[in-house]
């Protein structure tokens, strides 16, 4: 992997992992277009570093306040209790999934098919809480556990972890910034065993030694765009629909599709 591949690869995974836009479709569509060999566990570990560094910087007041009491041990409850349903997916089926379920067509259906149902969730959203109390404090056990609970269909490829989990947040009642912040939350734990497991295979297996420079500059793209696209997603629901990403999204699948016939 030269440079270039690194930051290109690191900054379509940290805009897309995070944006309901698919990542799985976007690292298709990238080294088919440019000519590129698979990127290889190297950089999926690589790249998975970037994306929690970006989520632990921008939520580092929230993880703080949780820490602190400031926010309330119920919601630090709830988060790792839906995480739980998502991590056992990902450990039982996660191998199955990457196996049976990485063909193009399918990731082309799975993205086009999200879209709707998020468009169908955006009609529903609900209107911002007022008040001085932080949104997330509203958050129920219910909520809570069903996002949780839909993070385990973000496995299957083409369905966007983030654009799932919000999904489920606006059908469950949140208000869109609100989906947004309980998502990212909730992918932190997700993100850092992902990317953990990835890094313990890589360690084993070795790491090219010739890689250091190129895999830097990946996980620092990916921190950048990934924090970026974080802070603009959070900022653009306070007071704007997912209707652009529905449309993107259906755009992607009809161009996955595309690639795929081709």
């Amino acid at each position: 992997m030269t440079y270039l591949q690194g930051v290109v690869l690191g900054l379509v995974q940290g805009l897309t992992e995070f944006l309901p836009v698919s990542s799985s479709g976007h690292l298709i569509l990238i080294p088919h277009l440019f000519g590129w060999p698979d990127q290889g566990l190297a950089v999926d570990a690589a790249l998975h570093l970037g994306t929690l560094a970006a989520l632990l910087a921008y939520f580092r007041r929230e993880l703080l306040a949780l820490v602190t009491g400031a926010l309330s041990r119920r919601l630090a409850l709830i988060v790792v209790a839906a995480t739980v349903p998502g991590a056992l997916a990902g450990v039982l089926f996660g191998r199955l999934i990457e196996a049976n379920l990485r063909s193009t067509p399918l990731i082309a259906g799975s993205t086009a098919a999200w879209a709707l149902v998020m468009w169908a969730a955006d009609r529903r959203a609900a209107h911002a809480p007022g008040g001085p109390r932080d949104p997330l404090e509203r958050l129920t056990w219910a909520q809570g556990l069903a996002v949780g609970g839909a993070q385990a269909l973000a496995l299957i490829p083409g369905t966007s972890r983030s654009g799932i989990t919000i999904t489920t947040g606006l059908f469950g009642g949140l208000d869109r910034a609100t989906a947004a912040r309980f998502s990212f939350l909730l992918g932190i734990p997700i993100t850092a065993g992902a990317g953990g497991l990835k890094l313990v295979q890589l360690l084993r297996g070795g790491l090219p030694a010739d890689q250091g420079g190129p895999l830097l500059a990946a996980i620092l793209a990916s921190f950048l765009s990934g924090w970026l696209a974080v802070a603009f997603l959070v900022g653009y629901l306070r007071t704007r629909s997912l209707a652009p990403f529905v449309v993107y999204r259906l755009i992607l699948a009809a161009l996955i599709l595309a690639v795929a016939l081709t």
